[in-house]
């Protein structure tokens, strides 16, 4: 019987992947690129659909090469991609009308907060909440406390209809086509044939009703979204997406899933069962739990996400987040804390503590329980004996108290029994976080022995189409544990007093920039671009020099 290979593509905010996989869910080739994102003016984070694209077709081509296999051999491929980074482009010519404006931009920050303190969005919550009383539905619980973040797609879409001239226009002739990253890289692997998107992508828009499983008719009206330009909704796996033109690879590659990255990271790590916990420590920081059949109504800031939908089986996923985690280790080294990210785990545990000193990472604002996009980031606490050693440690432990909060926060809104956090995402590989997490959270990590879950996800899903594995409970059996954290009772207790100060100093950056925001011009398009790492919160900082530099455009 000859061998099946199955080619996935996954694309971070950071970093595109291709690896492809055997019949035992082998890694038999793989290739690597980083993503450009480009920084045009303060608080503008996007990626150039040109550029992602060759760097696509380049990155997938590798990967063949170097499993020594051409695309006629692949089975079949699945793809995952960051969620609520959306693109626009003309329905007739195919071109866009800008550069894909990602979940960590920042430029619609003004329309959020004014959402978030109208009367209109205050006077929707209050119905909701009196709904809620008289017919006990959690989607009207879960409206009572909605509150619109910069991560989600809905006001930055917003933006961009009122604020790109040439958009504007092509929206009155029905010449407009929206798509997240996965909506339109389908659109294009396909030579333009489908305009669709899958349940766990479209949910992370914000205008997706995750308890209808459709797109929100009360989102759409109140923000003026022309439900025409708007992808079909399909399953997560199927024949629906269709297979790539042959022009690209050679041959065409049947494309017979696509998801959501936090999807495809719960496949890779097995998360099939109500209460299965993993947390991926990547760009950001992504704390999911299986829900089941039912979506999770939020108090504390965790929200409702569809995990896949197979057919009958729809399953859900509550979600936790914070936006810094890998961008916070790659600020780190550029600072000169270390020269290694990997030297960060034995330079923390070089002193015992870190002498007083507290780490806040909020770079694009904090999530749940804060809930504040208008937080800093910044150090509490240093003093004369402070040194490299005691910074990175606050650094490091902020990661995981913020894990921490994240996990606290699913106790108080679930009931289910947790004993074990599977961890994934590049900084899962750092000893001194992951154990840090165990102590904190009472929970034996595990770390895989490849940390890249969503590729493997997406080979999970698309075997399971392709009847190479034939049941979940087989893909379980190929999983493979690098490292077991075990949590130190004792260690949680000497860090009471030590997490108390933390959120303490966390208090005190809260709502840093809400007194700057009048200040805060970022309604503007540039085509100027910078790719060097910034970190989000310093184009605040800076915003006023660049203003000011004669070489400003």
């Amino acid at each position: 019987m000859a061998e099946k290979y199955v080619l996935t593509l996954d694309i971070g905010t950071t970093t595109i992947r291709s690896f492809i996989y055997n019949s035992k869910a082998e890694t038999v080739g793989s290739a690597v690129d980083q993503v450009v994102l480009h920084y045009p003016s303060p608080g503008f984070v996007e990626i150039d659909p040109d550029e992602l694209w060759n760097s696509i077709k380049q990155i997938v081509a590798n990967s063949l090469k170097d499993a020594n296999l051409t695309a006629a051999q692949i089975s079949a491929m699945g793809i995952s991609t960051l969620r609520s980074t959306f693109i626009t482009w003309s329905r007739e010519t195919g071109k866009p009308f800008h550069r894909f404006i990602t979940w960590k931009d920042l430029r619609a920050d003004k329309l959020v907060n004014q959402w978030n303190e109208s009367y209109t969005w205050k006077l929707f919550k209050a119905g909701a909440y009196v709904l809620y009383l008289i017919m006990r539905s959690q989607k009207f619980r879960a409206g009572s406390v909605l509150k619109f973040m910069n991560t989600q797609t809905t006001l930055r879409l917003s933006w961009a209809l009122q604020n790109i001239e040439p958009l504007r226009e092509a929206v009155k002739k029905d010449d407009v086509m929206f798509g997240t990253l996965d909506t339109w890289l389908l659109h294009k692997l396909t030579g333009g044939k489908i305009h669709v998107t899958d349940v766990s992508s479209a949910s992370a828009t914000g205008f997706f009703d995750p308890f209808c499983m459709q797109w929100g008719g009360w989102a759409l009206g109140l923000f003026k979204i022309p439900r025409g330009v708007l992808p079909e909704v399909v399953d997560t796996a199927g024949e629906h997406f269709g297979s790539t033109t042959p022009d690209i690879w050679g041959k065409p590659i049947p494309i017979r899933s696509c998801m959501a990255d936090q999807t495809a990271s719960m496949w890779g790590s097995c998360c099939f069962d109500v209460g299965d916990v993993k947390l991926t420590m990547g760009t950001g920081t992504f704390f999911n739990i299986n829900t089941g059949s039912v979506p999770h109504a939020n108090v504390s800031g965790l929200y409702p996400i569809v995990g896949w939908r197979l057919g009958s089986e729809l399953v859900y996923s509550a979600e936790g987040s914070n936006n810094d985690t890998a961008s916070i280790i790659k600020w780190a080294q550029n600072l000169g804390l270390f020269d290694n990210p990997q030297d960060s785990a034995e330079i923390a545990e070089s002193v015992p503590d870190s002498d007083g000193v507290y780490f806040i990472p909020a770079f694009s604002g904090l999530g749940a329980p804060y809930n504040d996009g208008s937080a800093a980031s910044g150090f509490v606490g240093m003093k004369p004996s402070t040194t490299k050693a005691h910074l990175v440690r606050a650094v490091l432990e902020s990661l995981a108290f913020r894990i921490a909060q994240l996990y606290n926060c699913v106790r108080a809104e679930n009931s289910y029994e947790f004993n074990i956090i599977r961890v994934d995402g590049g900084v899962s590989n750092n000893d001194f976080i992951a154990q840090l997490v165990a102590d904190l959270t009472g929970l034996r990590v595990e770390r895989p022995l490849h940390t890249e879950m969503s590729s493997l996800g997406c080979a999970h899903v698309v075997g399971l189409q392709l009847g190479i594995w034939k049941s979940k409970e087989e893909l379980k059996s190929l999983r493979k544990v690098e490292c077991v954290f075990n949590p130190r009772p004792q260690v949680k207790k000497a860090y009471e007093v030590t997490c108390s100060r933390w959120e303490d100093a966390v208090k005190r950056m809260c709502g840093w920039y809400i007194a700057n925001r009048s200040s805060q011009s970022i309604n503007t398009v540039s085509d100027s671009s910078s790719n060097s790492f910034t970190p989000q919160n310093s184009f605040k900082v800076n915003s006023k020099k660049k203003r000011n530099s004669k070489h400003s455009k």
